[in-house]
């Protein structure tokens, strides 16, 4: 008897959506990036060369604006779920917050390695003032979840998935492959810290951007929908950003 699993589609590579993903993953947050510095020049708006926040606010809003239209666009061309809704099923929303959650630690654990070594606190770069505490909780808890995960998962994973489908199957693990390889370019956007960072911190953050990646794909696929990857998303950077406050103020 034939089962789903049995039945699951293997992998065929095809060329044309694997460059518009590429191109689209790359394209979106430095297009973004750009009108960001425009607009600063032209209406004022935060600048690159200001403080860090205002700026983060600014590019990831227009990344998500960006997102949003080439959803539009694209629908008239791959007709798909993009997953801009409530899940209509199992919402996956616990497991999302359980694995956010632990995420988070490991995260503060990579990223704060040489601190953690060395006994001492974490240097945030910034005041600690009640506005850029509150600004940068809500970014990174908040707002950093949406503006991320629409972009990567509705918009490259929904995409690639219906213009190149093929099954991953490990064991009882399943999913589609769409979400590895786009899991793949989410990690590799961030290897500019390989230039910030010593390479084993930055190497850490290459894996755990990579497994962060193919979870939140995961559950888009499994809930039909991207409210699980955004809450993930929210919890892992709201559970480190809260760990190094509680760091520093221990200390």
């Amino acid at each position: 008897m034939t089962t789903a699993l049995t039945a699951a589609p293997r992998l065929r590579l095809k060329l044309f959506p694997l460059v518009i993903v590429t191109a689209l993953g790359v394209a979106v947050p430095y297009l973004a990036a750009y009108l960001a510095f425009f607009s600063s020049k032209v209406f004022h708006t935060p600048s690159p060369r200001g403080p860090t926040l205002p700026w983060l606010y600014m590019q990831h809003g227009l990344q998500f604006l960006i997102a949003l239209v080439a959803i539009a666009i694209l629908k008239r061309r791959v007709p798909a779920d993009y997953g801009l809704h409530w899940p209509r099923g199992k919402t996956y929303i616990a497991p999302a917050a359980l694995w956010g959650a632990l995420f988070g630690v490991i995260m503060t654990v990579v990223d704060y390695a040489p601190q953690l070594i060395a006994h001492t606190k974490p240097d945030l770069s910034y005041p600690l003032t009640t506005a850029n505490v509150l600004g940068w909780l809500f970014f990174q808890s908040v707002y950093v979840g949406p503006t991320e995960e629409v972009p990567f998962r509705a918009l490259l994973v929904t995409y690639l998935a219906t213009t190149m489908p093929g099954r991953l199957r490990i064991g009882r693990f399943e999913m589609n492959w769409a979400g590895v390889i786009v899991a793949l370019i989410f990690a590799l956007l961030h290897a500019a810290n390989f230039n910030l960072r010593a390479w084993p911190m930055a190497l850490g953050q290459q894996i755990y951007a990579f497994m962060l990646g193919v979870l939140y794909a995961y559950w888009l696929e499994k809930s039909q929908s991207v409210v699980a990857p955004i809450v993930g998303h929210n919890v892992s950077d709201g559970v480190e950003y809260v760990i190094v406050l509680l760091w520093i103020a221990w200390r």
